[in-house]
Parts: structure tokens; C-alpha cells; sequence
């Protein structure tokens, strides 16, 4: 194996292929502990992920509507920055994002940061 795998094998989990998200849609991540997690895909075959929760309330992000670079709640129409996880005004808050990473045609999540919030 070479030091670019192993480093990624290491620091990044493996989800998903990109071709397994449908063009701007989701699919979720779930966890045995925490909030769930969305991964979406753009028009322009970009690759997000965001903890599948509106900060408004609640809502499954994962059921929403990707338009741009951003996602809309399918609970109270908030749109949501899927770079950032934040708000649109006129509204705010914001939910939490996850690096993600796409090598050859597989989507990545950064280890550490699915640990820390919640999976072991």
C-alpha cells in the first residue's frame, strides 16, 4: 500500500461512491450514536456533508431539495449553505458540516470528525 492510501485509510472512512448519491439528491449516513449524516450531491457533481438536522427544527435535511450549493428543508423551506451548514438569510444557525473527500469515485469522511460527534 502506498503512503497516500495508507494516510487515507488512516484519517478518512469510506461512505460511499459518488454514482450511489443521485445528482441533487442525498443519501444518509446513519450512526449508532448521534445525529445522523447527509451526503449530497450538486448539478455540478460537488460532494457535501452536513449533520441531517435543520437548525431551525429539526428537520431530516436529507429530504430536501438540492438546488445550487445549497439544500432547503422540507419542513419550513430554510435554506441551508450545504459548504458551510448555515442558514440563508433572512434566517440563521447553522448545523454542523464534515470535510469530505473523493478519491477515485469513493466518497470519505474525515475519521476524526465523525468521532467526535458520536461515532465509535
Amino acid at each position: 500500500m502506498n503512503a497516500v492510501r495508507e494516510e487515507l485509510s488512516m484519517e478518512w472512512i469510506a461512505i460511499c461512491e459518488v454514482k450511489d448519491i443521485p445528482v441533487l439528491g442525498s443519501r444518509v449516513v446513519r450512526r449508532p450514536v448521534g445525529q445522523d449524516i447527509a451526503i449530497f450531491r450538486n448539478a455540478e457533481e460537488q460532494v457535501f456533508a452536513l449533520m441531517d438536522e435543520c437548525p431551525h427544527k429539526k428537520g431530516p435535511l436529507s429530504q430536501g431539495i438540492v438546488h445550487g450549493n445549497s439544500v432547503t428543508c422540507p419542513l419550513h423551506n430554510w435554506n441551508i449553505g450545504l459548504s458551510d451548514g448555515c442558514a440563508r438569510d433572512p434566517d440563521v444557525g447553522c448545523t454542523p458540516k464534515f470535510q469530505v473527500q473523493v478519491v477515485d469515485g469513493k466518497v470519505h469522511l474525515k475519521t476524526s470528525e465523525v468521532k467526535e460527534l458520536g461515532v465509535s
